[in-house]
């Protein structure tokens, strides 16, 4: 047969055993083009994760020139350090904290938006904020945290809510002038010098309060200041003692002088206090039906407290709690949108059947969608676990400069003592490789799990 076919076309045909030869040459290839295509992204990988994680493991057993050899002895450091153990504890309290709380808030607002008429629109205005940057997020939160209620939004609205329930003293800054009758005790009152009686009248100047400042209800002290007391009354005025324009004597109700209204006066004696009473408009004040004997005239500390100034958010005790709420309401929407995605595939049927059962809202939720969005909440945990592990941006941008060590976690810690003045490499690069070990594990779980879901 073969050799009709070759006088018939001139050349030999195809021999039976040489049929596979070129598929075997296009799998011999096919290993060899898959590397060609991969060898791009692997390059990449090593050049900007696996070379920088080996370079720093070497980079941890030398000291902070990086010329001398000294074993473990920058991990023994990491543990000695007060500021680095800060760091461990604080991003401790961010592990257990910030993920739990995102995954709860994102299941109940999951559920919730579901029964919302304008869910898509509620979960884009929840979503938005994972579209600004970190540092833009910590210079919000830095102007909202701001102690001063005329900066920061926080305190402006505590202050309110305070001043509402409690009030304020309209004369933090007033004070007695030395000599004019009235002593400073040690809680921040004034008293009169020396021991008055029913029958007298007295006048109690204070200095220190703009007229600007004065309330709206202030009237000339003059007139009060004249009036006489009765038999067994004690009569007094209290007053701004300054002339607008200047002119007066110290010491006496000049009849441009102004009232101080609404303040407190007590009468003690024998350091009880027998009575007390506001002032009028015009400042003046009267006690009646006092025995006879000597007393003295308080006017109370409560009258020259500062105002209240609201909630120090980024002081030592709070500054923590306070960058975590900033990054609550940065990943919320993240974590109700990705419990969400998972309620979206739960079964109606169990769902419809659980209520036609009896089962109310609370029963449904509790025994049947929590237990059905195990693995979708297990996966939201251990990202945001991954996640704040790392968290570097808020905590450097919020917290300042005097309590940065107190809200230092390990990623700020092993910056600041890599390039934020410690200048210490060696270091530096333990605490980055004690912050890829913690890491490391979350991540091979949620690979793990990934795996286990796609079977």
């Amino acid at each position: 047969m073969t050799s009709t076919l070759v006088k018939e076309t001139g050349r030999p045909g195809p021999s039976p055993a040489a049929g596979p030869a070129p598929v075997r040459r296009t799998r011999r290839r096919g290993p060899a083009v898959a590397l060609l295509f991969v060898l791009p992204a692997l390059l990449l990988l090593g050049a900007l994760v696996v070379y920088p994680v080996l370079f720093s493991i070497g980079r941890s057993f030398f000291d902070a020139s990086g010329t001398r050899f000294v074993g473990g002895e920058n991990y023994a450091e990491m543990f000695r350090d007060p500021a680095t153990l800060t760091a461990v504890r604080n991003t401790a309290i961010w592990v257990v904290v910030a993920p739990t709380l995102l995954t709860g808030l994102g299941l109940i607002l999951a559920v919730l938006v579901e029964k919302v008429r304008w869910a898509t629109a509620f979960k884009l205005l929840l979503f938005m904020p994972m579209a600004v940057s970190f540092l833009a997020a910590g210079i919000i939160f830095r102007l909202a945290y701001d102690e001063d209620p005329d900066k920061g939004v926080l305190n402006a609205a505590v202050v309110s809510v305070h001043d509402a329930f409690k009030g304020t003293s309209s004369y933090p800054t007033a004070r007695a002038r030395d000599g004019q009758g009235l002593t400073k005790a040690a809680d921040g009152s004034y008293r009169t010098s020396t021991g008055v009686s029913p029958g007298d009248t007295v006048a109690l100047g204070l200095v220190g309060v703009q007229p600007n400042d004065l309330p709206g209800a202030a009237e000339p002290a003059y007139a009060a200041a004249g009036r006489k007391a009765a038999s067994g009354e004690l009569r007094g005025v209290v007053y701004l003692d300054f002339t607008p324009g200047g002119g007066g004597k110290q010491g006496e109700v000049d009849r441009r002088e102004s009232g101080l209204p609404e303040m407190k006066v007590e009468v003690v004696r024998d350091g009880r206090t027998v009575a007390t009473t506001t002032t009028a408009s015009d400042g003046s004040f009267r006690f009646g039906g006092l025995d006879a004997g000597s007393y003295a005239v308080r006017l109370p500390a409560s009258n020259f407290a500062p105002p209240y100034e609201g909630v120090s958010w980024l002081g030592p005790t709070l500054v923590t709690p306070a960058i975590i709420g900033a990054y609550l309401w940065i990943w919320t929407g993240f974590a109700m949108v990705l419990i969400g995605a998972g309620l979206s595939t739960l079964p109606r049927d169990a769902l419809e059947a659980a209520r036609m059962d009896g089962a109310n809202e609370w029963q449904i939720f509790r025994r049947i969608t929590v237990p059905l969005l195990a693995p979708v909440l297990t996966v939201v945990f251990v990202t945001l676990v991954i996640n704040v592990m790392k968290v570097f941006d808020l905590v450097y941008i919020i917290a300042p400069g005097p309590v940065q060590e107190d809200a230092t976690v390990l990623a700020t810690q092993m910056w600041l003592v890599s390039f934020g003045g410690g200048n210490n490499q060696g270091l530096g690069s333990a605490l980055g490789v004690l912050l890829l070990l913690l890491v490391v594990p979350a991540m091979v779980f949620n690979v793990r799990r990934f795996r286990r879901s796609q079977r």
